[in-house]
């Protein structure tokens, strides 16, 4: 069964290039299209000040962060999590630039973007010219927002992983289908039917010699030839 990682992070700001770092990154297991519960999450100290326009997004201060592990300490937990498995991301190359710089600047190989699934371009193929932000997909999917007060990498990918199973196709066929597959095979359905006598409609004597008179008009009917 495939797995599959759904992942988001959060940063100072834009450009890890320039001096931003990650602050959070929630990663959600899925096999199959099912949410196992599996989940890796962590808070990141970015041994950095926080700017405004970033804490205005998730709301992580600086003095949140402060005591949180720096991403040094998580790395091996993080890649043992998502292993060789792709990674499902909302515009993978913003998330892709940030971690990828973070593993090479601990000496750590870059991920390949082969390994990673963008919902944003999923969606904009799927809806063209229509809006492709995590919340425009949710409120199109009817998936339940209320809980998303601010951005937050755990529940942003909780809410990715909903879209994403509705950008293949749908999360209930997906779970109905996994479920039997989960099972190790197939479901036996009953039916009842139940069961009615066969009406009958005798022809009325009246229409039978109506019908017979009719057939003695027709010269070399055709099916004549096969009596």
């Amino acid at each position: 069964m495939k797995r599959e990682i759904v992942l988001d992070t959060e940063t100072t700001g834009l450009d890890p290039f320039s001096g931003h770092r990650i602050v959070e990154i929630g990663c959600i297991e899925v096999m199959g299209g099912i949410r196992t519960g599996n989940h890796f999450h962590a808070y990141l100290n970015p041994e950095r000040d926080m700017p405004e326009e970033a804490f205005r997004v998730h709301g992580l201060s600086t003095v949140f962060l402060k005591d949180k592990p720096v991403f040094s300490q998580k790395v091996d937990e993080f890649l043992e999590f998502i292993k060789e498995d792709t990674l499902v991301i909302h515009n993978a190359g913003f998330d892709m630039r940030f971690i990828n710089w973070e593993l090479e600047n601990l000496g750590f190989k870059p991920i390949p973007m082969t390994r990673a699934t963008d919902t944003v371009m999923m969606a904009r193929r799927k809806f063209p010219g229509a809006p492709a932000s995590l919340d425009a997909l949710c409120k199109r999917f009817e998936i339940d927002l209320g809980a998303r007060t601010k951005h937050g990498a755990l529940l942003d990918a909780e809410l990715l992983s909903d879209v994403y199973l509705e950008l293949l196709g749908g999360r209930q066929v997906t779970l109905a289908l996994d479920a039997n597959a989960q099972g190790g095979g197939s479901v036996e359905v009953t039916v009842t039917r139940t069961f009615i006598e066969p009406r009958s409609f005798p022809i009325p004597p009246e229409e039978l010699e109506a019908h017979n008179a009719l057939l003695a008009k027709l010269k070399n009917p055709l099916w004549s030839e096969y009596n």
